[in-house]
């Protein structure tokens, strides 16, 4: 599970009661067992009352105007994001909240404009809260600002955004996130399966709920209200009392055991269960298995935000406990006391086992579980939970976000981490090769044993084979990752991820037949999927079906707006039918959704350069090269730009930077060479010519040009014999104008002997 949005990890979760050996059946019921969790305050007032008042009873609701009432919506309500360039302002309008995006565009005037309403609060505001957009779509979309308790309160950019290229309106909070954040949504069985779409349903859960603790509620109250023997109310929901000590703590760790936030993986949901399916007193390794950074790696001792359980089990009065120790020793999950309160109520729990280490303090907490600012939510300091005789120092020095690679920033063996181990069986083999190689960790072995571990065990379920399939394609391996597609395919033809994957892979390979096919199958097994008609659309324009293009980006956009790719896409086939007012808006468009667009400023660039609106031409190509200022393409199309108006030495500059980026770039040396041949800087003009036939031999201008400034020096023989190749060339223009100097030559009289 990742960290996401980890507003809600800031509280701490924990089970009350003695522990017992003996286990507790576990229902397994799809989620219409659930209730509503306001019909437990029926017979549990008390504990309802003081459990709303903690972090997990607060963990999400509606955005209303009683809601938030802690953040300034008012007065300090901006935020200038430097890094990215965007201006964020806060607004509330009656009783309705919304986040506004703006820049600076050209001449100053403001563009890029984006705002959407605030639907959801997460996060208790105890720390930290994050705000979501609800789509028209029904998707949840994490907003790029969130609040922060430090300091007095104040907005900054929520996790994993403080950085030039930020996914801005454009995260998804996917079902994974909602795991850990929420109470379960209604969502049924069939829908939370490995590569569905995170769609929720109109009515969503406020808080973490009882149920997320006592598993579904339906068949205790029904109990209750049939009149039925206390021992089968008590039967029909989970008491974590009555579990062992091992599965009291799972039910806390099912969300705090999280070893990390940054790309590993942390942990792998077993295929065959669905997102929402955990219950209460099942053993936690039947759903999910936790993965960590190899021991001696220099990870031994990262501290993140919802790794509370992850921290409590490196202790030293963890592992002297044998199993004693665990989150319900010192926290009562129905109620959370504050301030002084809970100073001398975690003293008290510390000197039952500590009374006569040293003299008496009022307060352990502070000093052997200081506060610490978390590696993965910088603008939060939350209790270090590894006990420790002698802490970190400076536990609350700011940190900067840290922005780690996927495959790059850790390279070693990704090790099982809870369970500790597995029964030997397919499921060991084939969960610890993914966690290999899902997220790039350890490609050199684990690819190897992927593939060893499928040749063995054979799986029936696809999601093996679409996972190795996508490592293939992460590797460049595209005909292997084909076939894994297709492997994956043979054991369900409808698997939407295969479908689309093997579609988009076939059409970059240059199988566009088979690309349409596979596409088609999948737009027909899911329509209303926007990346799967983006890819159809894209086939369609390879084969010069440009009609059908247009109708299937269109749709695509139709069906999530916020997909840039889809408005880009739109903004070539326009360019490419001669719509040149329409391709303009749409890379308008997507440079609004996404204003770090490059290509798209690049494009842009173009088409503004061929109505001659010179100005804002040079202002997109001015971003374009900010922000890849190593493309090759962008500089030499910014370099034919300025060439157009005349300034030619600015011109030289861009295309030498392109030649210095990419010396096989031909056009880059012909165009140097041509700004060469103006200045009659003939050897000049000669040298670039013959690097770019050097790139490109059959390239028309440059052997145009090589003739030209080789019959400028006298070389008529060498001039023939460039020119007679550039008349061959199907460029339009070069033939002609080397025919014609080709004439001329014939007409020049033969050299002196």
């Amino acid at each position: 599970m990742t960290a996401g949005i980890c507003a809600l990890l800031l509280c701490l979760i924990a089970i009350g009661g003695c522990s017992r050996t003996a286990p507790q059946a576990v229902a397994t019921n799809s989620t219409s067992s659930y209730v509503d969790s306001r019909q437990c305050a029926g017979c549990h007032a008390q504990i309802a009352n003081t459990y709303r008042q903690t972090g997990m009873g607060r963990s999400f609701y509606r955005a209303t105007a009683a809601n938030l009432n802690v953040e300034d919506f008012a007065r300090n309500n901006s935020l200038d994001h430097k890094l990215s360039d965007r201006r964020y302002q806060m607004i509330q309008r009656e009783n309705r909240f919304f986040l506004r995006r703006n820049q600076v565009g050209y001449g100053g005037r403001e563009a890029n404009v984006v705002e959407k309403e605030i639907h959801y609060v997460m996060g208790s505001g105890n720390h930290a809260r994050s705000y979501l957009h609800r789509t028209s779509q029904n998707r949840l979309m994490e907003l790029p600002v969130g609040w922060y308790a430090e300091k007095g309160g104040g907005w900054a950019m929520s996790p994993g955004f403080d950085r030039a290229d930020h996914f801005d309106f454009r995260r998804p909070v996917a079902y994974s996130c909602m795991f850990c954040h929420n109470g379960y949504p209604a969502v049924e069985p069939s829908q939370d399966v490995a590569g569905a779409d995170p769609i929720y349903p109109a009515q969503l859960p406020e808080g973490i709920d009882c149920q997320r603790c006592h598993g579904p509620g339906r068949q205790h109250i029904q109990a209750v209200q049939s009149g039925q023997s206390k021992e089968k109310i008590r039967a029909a929901v989970v008491n974590p009392a009555r579990l062992s000590a091992e599965l009291q703590f799972e039910v806390c760790m099912q969300c705090h055991l999280e070893t990390t936030a940054f790309p590993l993986p942390n942990a792998i949901q077993r295929f065959e269960r669905g997102t929402f399916s955990y219950r209460p007193g099942e053993p936690l390794s039947a759903y999910i298995l936790q993965f960590d950074h190899a021991k001696g790696t220099g990870h031994d001792e990262k501290f993140e935000i919802a790794g509370s359980a992850y921290r409590l089990r490196q202790s030293a009065c963890f592992l002297k406990s044998n199993g004693a120790l665990r989150c319900t020793s010192c926290h009562d999950p129905h109620s959370a006391p504050r301030g002084e309160t809970a100073v001398a109520h975690y003293a008290a729990v510390c000197k039952s086992c500590h009374n006569n280490a040293h003299a008496p303090s009022p307060d352990c907490a502070s000093c052997h579980m200081p506060k610490r600012r978390t590696e993965d939510v910088v603008h939060v300091a939350v209790t270090d939970h590894k006990i420790q005789r002698r802490p970190p120092a400076q536990p609350l020095a700011a940190r900067a976000e840290r922005h780690d690679i996927e495959g790059v920033s850790y390279q070693g063996e990704v090790a099982l981490y809870y369970p500790k181990s597995l029964p030997d069986s397919p499921g060991r083999d084939l969960y610890t090769a993914l966690a290999q190689v899902v997220q790039k960790s350890n490609l050199k072995e684990g690819i190897p044993q992927m593939e060893s571990a499928l040749a063995k065990h054979k799986p029936s379920s696809p999601e093996f084979y679409f996972e190795l399939a996508q490592v293939y394609l992460k590797a460049d391996r595209r005909t292997d990752a084909i076939t894994g597609y297709q492997r994956a395919l043979e054991r369900n033809p409808a698997f939407l991820p295969a479908l689309r994957s093997q579609g988009a892979t076939l059409l970059q390979s240059g199988e566009t037949s088979r690309a349409i096919e596979t596409l088609e199958r999948a737009r027909t097994s899911a329509p209303r999927d926007a990346v799967t008609r983006l890819e159809l659309a894209k086939a369609y324009q390879q084969t010069g079906r440009l009609s059908q293009a247009i109708a299937e980006a269109k749709e695509a956009a139709n069906l999530d707006p916020d997909l840039t790719a889809a408005h880009y896409t739109l903004a070539n086939l326009f360019n490419e039918t001669g719509d040149a007012a329409r391709a303009e808006q749409a890379y308008l468009e997507a440079i609004r959704i996404q204003p770090d667009f490059a290509e798209a400023h690049n494009d842009l660039g173009n088409l503004l350069t061929a109505r001659q609106d010179f100005g804002q031409a040079g202002y997109h190509f001015g971003i374009a090269t900010r922000l890849l200022p190593k493309q090759a393409a962008i500089r030499y199309n910014y370099g034919v730009s300025l060439a157009v108006q005349g300034r030619f030495d600015d011109a030289q500059r861009q295309f030498e930077q392109a030649a210095a980026f990419s010396p096989g770039m031909a056009e880059a040396h012909e165009s140097l060479g041509n700004l060469k041949a103006r200045k009659r800087d003939w050897q000049g003009a000669i040298r670039h010519y013959r690097d770019s036939l050097a790139a490109k031999p059959d390239f028309g201008p440059a052997l145009l040009g090589m003739g030209t400034a080789l019959g400028a020096t006298g070389d008529f023989l060498g001039a023939r014999s460039f020119l007679a190749r550039a008349a061959a060339s199907p460029v339009p223009g070069v033939k002609d104008e080397a025919a014609e100097l080709l004439r001329s030559l014939d007409q020049q009289p033969p050299p002196r002997r």
